[in-house]
């Protein structure tokens, strides 16, 4: 591994290079912080598939490439005169220092991590003299799922949680019952409603449970997507196509698949 003093002079060269870019380059010259902004919703994307693979050489890659949008919006806002890298840090350290009490001030959590985050909520409710609300940390433009966790988390970090973990599943049951009312009385709208509160009390079941919703359901596309191209691949090999195949049929070879 790097030395301290190595990795200051690597991030340095990094933004050298970007600065000679920026110069030089049309296609970076004509970059904005909306022509980037798809660019790094992808980037954030492709790191979360490697984070998730826990595939070393493509999330030291994708980190690279997320870094460089990090140090291009920085040179964007520098070249407008808002900001520069070294704000972004500075602010971030005392950011860090700020909320960590525990570490850098006189509060004790006892080693108890739950703790650190009921803390770290709080801290950030005073952090713009107490007008900030609970939610409001919460990006909009977040996908559903990940802003659902999110919301609870917060909820739950001010005392908006369930007594014991386990009465989260009358929520559940509670929420499938409206929506098959709902299904029986053929209203697709309240159809949606229920369907979208039958998730929700299921993220809350998987955060109180201390599972990431994202990361199973992800895990579960994984598997079904494995086991569909074995359906198909095994289709292929008898000379037959999925669209001629009774479901029975391609039920058999998706047993096949799950004993893989």
């Amino acid at each position: 591994m790097h030395s301290r003093q190595e990795k200051i002079e690597a991030l340095g060269r990094v933004i050298d290079t970007l600065d000679i870019l920026r110069v030089e380059c049309p296609w970076d010259r004509k970059q904005t912080n909306e022509s980037l902004r798809p660019n790094t919703i992808e980037e954030t994307y492709e790191l979360c598939d490697a984070l998730l693979n826990d595939d070393a050489a493509n999330i030291r890659k994708e980190l690279g490439d997320l870094l460089l949008h990090i140090l291009f919006y920085a040179k964007i806002g520098e070249e407008k005169g808002d900001f520069d890298i070294a704000d972004v840090a500075d602010a971030l350290n005392s950011k860090l220092i700020f909320r960590h009490p525990h570490v850098f001030g006189e509060v004790d959590v006892n080693g108890d991590a739950h703790k650190v985050e009921q803390n770290w909520e709080q801290i950030k409710l005073k952090e713009k003299g107490g007008n900030k609300t609970v939610l409001a940390g919460v990006p909009k433009a977040l996908p559903a799922m990940i802003k659902a966790d999110r919301i609870q988390e917060k909820a739950a970090n001010v005392g908006f949680d369930w007594d014991e973990r386990s009465q989260v599943w009358d929520k559940v049951r509670e929420e499938v019952t409206e929506f098959t009312v709902e299904v029986r009385n053929h209203d697709h709208d309240r159809m949606e409603a229920e369907f979208g509160d039958v998730l929700f009390s299921l993220i809350n079941a998987a955060r109180l449970y201390k599972i990431n919703p994202e990361n199973a359901l992800e895990r579960t596309n994984q598997k079904f997507i494995k086991r569909f191209n074995y359906v198909e691949r095994r289709a292929h090999e008898m000379g037959r196509d999925l669209r001629d195949m009774t479901l029975a049929e391609m039920d058999a070879l998706w047993n096949e698949a799950k004993t893989l």
